[in-house]
C-alpha cells in the first residue's frame, strides 16, 4: 500500500509540467500579440519573454526534482 502512495505522489509532482507547459504557451502568445501591436519592440518584448519562460520552466524542473526525491528515497532505501 504505501509504494503506491508513493507513485501517487511523485505522479502529482510531476503534474507541474501541465501548469508550466500553459505558463509558456500564455507568455510566447502574449509576446506575439506585443510582437505584432509593436514591430519595433520586439527586442524588449522577445528580452522579458524569455525571462517569462525560464521562471515558467524551473517550476517545473522543481517538480520533476520533487518527483524524482520522492521516487528514489523510498526504492533507494
Amino acid at each position: 500500500m504505501q509504494n503506491g502512495l508513493y507513485a501517487v505522489a511523485a505522479g502529482i509532482a510531476v503534474l507541474t509540467c501541465l501548469g508550466a507547459g500553459i505558463g509558456i504557451g500564455i507568455v510566447f502568445g502574449k509576446a506575439v500579440e506585443g510582437i505584432a501591436r509593436q514591430p519595433e519592440a520586439s527586442g524588449k518584448i522577445m528580452t522579458t519573454t524569455i525571462l517569462g519562460a525560464a521562471l515558467a520552466e524551473s517550476t517545473a524542473i522543481y517538480g520533476l526534482v520533487v518527483a524524482l526525491i520522492i521516487l528514489f528515497v523510498k526504492w533507494g532505501a
